[in-house]
């Protein structure tokens, strides 16, 4: 039985750094960061001043935001500085998806934060002063609005570029910050106007309950698939069987081994083993994986050519 081996790495030696030019995301979030943080202390300072929970913890909430946009605004600069470094191996792709995680773990504390309060609140109530409160509660929904306004275009543009697969955890951990900000928001202005207008005093804690709840939610969600991506999980297990499938039917090879996985937005690394009975190489494998699946920026193959191999 002859066999002759072909070992050939395929890497084309280009980087997974962020699609969208990391300055231009840089900015983005700097100039979020820059409207969130000054509404921030004044907010903070009118719900001390006022005795409201929901608007001090939508204070706070905010106060967490400008850390998480200026994490991700550091991420993609680091990204941008260590873009052609040879010390990544695998490029500097992944610095969004760590600050994402960090950014995560910084949302899930604040629910957990504002839960606590809001259950101490409901026990022992407190009087506050809700009109002036309810101003504040506008103007910081406004302001939340004008930073998702920033964000958006950035946002939406990360996703039909990607067409699903390279999604920047980066962009939207900053995106759903800004979201969960205004939900808090509306939340408070809902509790204190109810305060206000029909003395219903106990709404002011439930909106921080409630909010802390939606915000405990995303934050896992973004904790689980930010994780996934540092761990190197399986990329896209639909993508994965239907590569193998290409390999097992149009290529007419057994793949030995196959590993998939995600190195930054719109890029995925792949790891393939194959024994194949005709013969073939592997740059004539990489071209055709490349030509369907366009987002595969490093690609390493191992060809074994077997003809009495099945």
């Amino acid at each position: 039985m002859a066999i002759a081996p072909i070992w050939t790495n395929t890497g084309s030696g280009n980087h997974a750094t962020p699609t969208i030019t990391a300055s231009g995301r840089a900015t983005i979030f700097s100039w979020a960061a820059f409207v969130t943080a000054a509404f921030m202390l004044v907010e903070i300072a009118c719900g001390l001043l006022y005795r409201s929970m929901a608007l001090l913890a939508d204070g706070i909430h905010m106060a967490t935001h400008v850390g998480a946009l200026g994490l991700a605004a550091l991420a993609y600069w680091l990204a941008r500085r260590h873009a052609g470094s040879g010390r990544f191996s695998f490029g500097s792709g992944k610095f969004g998806d760590l600050a994402a995680f960090a950014s995560a773990l910084l949302l899930g504390a604040t629910a957990i934060a504002v839960a606590v309060e809001s259950v101490l609140r409901l026990v022992t109530p407190q009087p506050a002063a809700y009109r002036d409160a309810l101003l504040i509660a506008v103007i910081g929904l406004i302001v939340n609005l004008v930073s998702a306004l920033i964000l958006r275009d950035s946002h939406g543009h990360d996703h039909g570029h990607d067409h699903g697969h390279g999604h920047d955890n980066n962009m939207r951990a900053a995106y759903v910050h800004v979201l969960a900000d205004a939900a808090t928001s509306l939340l408070a202005i809902a509790a204190l106007a109810g305060a206000y207008y029909w003395g219903l005093g106990f709404l002011d804690p439930l909106c921080g309950l409630i909010g802390a709840a939606v915000i405990g939610s995303w934050a896992l969600g973004l904790i689980r698939d930010s994780a996934l991506v540092l761990l190197d999980a399986d990329a896209d297990p639909a993508q994965t069987q239907a590569i193998r499938r290409l390999l097992e039917t149009e290529v007419g090879a057994r793949v030995n081994d196959l590993h998939l996985w995600r190195l930054g937005p719109g890029h995925q690394g792949l790891i393939v083993s194959l024994v194949s009975p005709a013969q073939t190489s592997a740059e004539a494998i990489k071209t055709a994986l490349r030509t369907r699946y366009p987002g595969l920026s490093h690609v390493t193959v191992e060809v074994a050519v077997c003809a009495d191999c099945t």
